[in-house]
């Protein structure tokens, strides 16, 4: 109380219907009016609630265990008293469970009072994965949808003998024995809250004795049921990293003698996880953190206990050492030589940030001009050597371009409270791709643009484009350009979901054709009705003067061809207008082109009426003529004289 009422409303109003629900109760000793608001709920709904009371047991395992017992649904979620569930949660969970037929089903949760709530596994809907390719067992915590025949099939009860980490036992041997695990990122479910009074059992469970009891446990779940290998260093990550650090937090308050057991403790709990091969998945704090609790280091671990609270604290990034192409992360005692820890514990270089930005991304002509800014977050711009990088995404050729190193004076001042210099970040480069494969024209293909970002001899890779000025569109234009090779085309345009700039070259992705086309009706004139008025498109970014024309065939080698009177307008609509008085007769086909690309015109209305004129003094006439391909086609031809003055006479 006084959370538990909204906890168990939140599941009598699920959308998913009482019919189908069962909600388990058990009253683990309150003192707190419990008791008496549990009656309640039970007298509204009584075929709904049933409420089970015990003595207190002293921790979550046993009360779960007894609601586990006594079900009887196809699904079981656990829900503690603190916490409450979206409207729609158990529906979409079932749902996603049924359609995929998984056994267990993370719903996104949400921390509420101030609660952090995991976020990583939560990025996107997963509708059937496993424990070793997603981030799930980042969380494991029992608030999640397992079905009850697996629980049963594997005898899974939570341990009764831990204060807490009872669930990470009980969760992730479900997990293990999954057949799948989905996750419902798109809606959320879970409602984690933080009790004013801080009475959340792992907020109030501390010291190293109860974390030390359960992580032994674990890591010998994982060593019984995970082979060596890339899927059990990955599970093994989660307890090398969150639970060490959780761990070493809680060493810091205890007297010196339980300080040296329990460093001694947990030496020996995590040595069989961690491995040297392991070490470039983690962070160098983490192996810092791991290498000292290896070693025993005390008096080391509690000053690194220290340094990590006053930089939570301070929110400025660790300085680094830059040395032979490799950033080290400035930790307590990097090269000391009396602790002589090993470079590859401060090795960042793989972690250093990256921050870009473009302020110029277009085309002109053959060239493609970009500005910007680039660089590596702590590491000043001194001595910079940044490229930019073109490679083709299928086969991975690659091309390095210079660029114009400029002055940022200001970059980086929002960040770090301005502790790190990058003024000369910028950078400017004008890419012409007649020349910029080493001299020679870029082959078609999808050619993605990266920045190697360098400075003081550390080199960073990363591509450009989602970080841009407003005024810089990601929308794909396509430009047909005038090379010695005859027209190209060459788009410039953003990926999604990132954003990143790429150059299509040959129309691997965007087509000339797409671009162009006649729209609507063809008809004649309004001030001229022996011309046919073409209104057409053209949303080509650009393309030689003169290209886009008009071109009527009577294929018997005649041709003739007209061109906009003007620029296609800024939304590209453009008018084209044939004089037919001037056509030879014949039967006239026609289509739009610009260079080697051609669009068919479409076919006049059948009920267009005949243009009429003198050739010669003599009458002539155009009118739509049948086409077999449903295309443009248009009789021009001689008036019979003879068959109009006699239609005239019987008319």
């Amino acid at each position: 109380m006084p959370y538990l009422t909204r906890c168990i409303t939140s599941v009598t109003e699920q959308s998913i219907g009482q019919d189908r629900l069962e909600i388990l109760v058990v009253d683990d000793g309150s003192t707190d009016g419990t008791a008496a608001e549990l009656d309640r709920l039970a007298g509204l709904y009584p075929k709904l609630l049933s409420v089970f009371r015990q003595e207190n047991s002293g921790g979550p395992s046993a009360p779960r265990n007894l609601g586990l017992d006594h079900a009887r649904g196809r699904f079981v979620f656990f829900l503690d008293a603190d916490d409450h569930l979206g409207p729609e949660a158990l529906e979409r969970m079932v749902a996603m469970a049924e359609e995929n037929g998984t056994d267990v089903v993370l719903g996104k949760m949400v921390g509420v009072g101030g609660r952090g709530a995991p976020t990583s596994m939560f990025r996107r809907d997963q509708p059937k994965t496993d424990v070793f390719s997603s981030r799930a067992y980042w969380t494991l915590n029992p608030m999640k949808l397992f079905r009850r025949e697996l629980l049963e099939r594997h005898r899974l009860r939570f341990p009764t003998d831990l204060s807490i980490g009872e669930d990470q036992l009980f969760v992730g041997r479900a997990y293990l024995h999954a057949a799948g695990i989905s996750v419902l990122a798109s809606y959320d479910c879970l409602y984690w809250v933080r009790r004013e009074d801080e009475g959340n059992i792992t907020l109030r469970t501390g010291g190293t004795e109860p974390r030390l009891r359960y992580l032994p446990r674990v890591v010998d779940m994982l060593l019984e049921h995970v082979p060596p290998g890339p899927g059990r260093d990955h599970l093994a990550h989660r307890h090398l990293t969150v639970e060490v650090q959780h761990l070493l937090s809680h060493l810091a308050h205890e007297p010196r003698p339980e300080q040296d057991k329990a460093l001694a403790r947990l030496a020996e709990s995590i040595e069989p996880l961690w491995h040297e091969g392991l070490n470039d998945q983690l962070s160098a704090m983490a192996r810092l953190r791991l290498h000292l609790v290896r070693h025993r280091m005390l008096d080391e671990v509690l000053e690194l206990v220290r340094f990590e609270r006053e930089l939570a604290r301070s929110k400025v990034a660790t300085p680094v050492l830059v040395d032979a192409g490799r950033a080290l992360a400035r930790y307590p005692f990097l090269r000391d030589p009396a602790r002589a820890i090993p470079d590859s514990c401060y090795d960042v270089t793989a972690q250093l940030g990256v921050r870009h930005r473009v302020t110029r991304a277009d085309l002109r002509g053959t060239v493609l001009h970009l500005a910007g800014h680039g660089y590596l977050h702590r590491v000043e711009t001194r001595d910079v050597t940044t490229e930019l990088v073109l490679r083709e995404r299928d086969s991975k050729v690659e091309f390095r371009l210079p660029v114009t190193h400029t002055a940022t004076p200001d970059a980086g001042a929002d960040e770090d409270k301005g502790s790190y210099i990058y003024d000369r970040a910028g950078f400017e480069a004008a890419v012409d791709i007649t020349t910029a494969a080493d001299g020679a024209p870029l082959g078609d293909g999808l050619w993605d643009i990266s920045l190697a970002i360098g400075a003081q001899g550390v080199t960073r890779e990363v591509r450009i484009g989602s970080k841009r000025a407003d005024d810089v569109s990601g929308k794909a234009a396509t430009h047909v350009v005038d090379t010695a090779e005859g027209l190209r085309a060459v788009t410039l345009y953003t990926t999604h979901p990132y954003g990143n700039f790429t150059l299509d070259i040959g129309e691997r992705k965007h087509t000339v054709p797409a671009r162009l086309g006649v729209d609507g009706a063809v008809r004649w004139a309004p001030d001229a009705p022996t011309e046919l008025e073409f209104t057409g498109r053209c949303t080509l970014a650009d393309h030689p003067e003169g290209a886009l024309v008009l071109t009527l065939t009577d294929g018997q080698g005649s041709s003739v061809s007209h061109r906009p009177a003007r620029r296609p307008e800024p939304d590209g609509t453009f008018v084209i207008r044939v004089p037919v008085s001037e056509l030879p007769l014949g039967l006239w086909r026609g289509e739009l082109r610009l260079g080697r690309w051609s669009v068919p015109l479409p076919a006049l209305p059948k009920k267009t009426p005949p243009a009429k004129w003198l050739h010669r003094a003599l009458p002539r006439y155009a009118k739509p003529a049948p086409d077999s391909g449903g295309g443009f086609a248009l009789r021009v031809a001689r008036t019979d004289l003879v068959r109009a003055v006699a239609r005239r006479v019987k008319g």
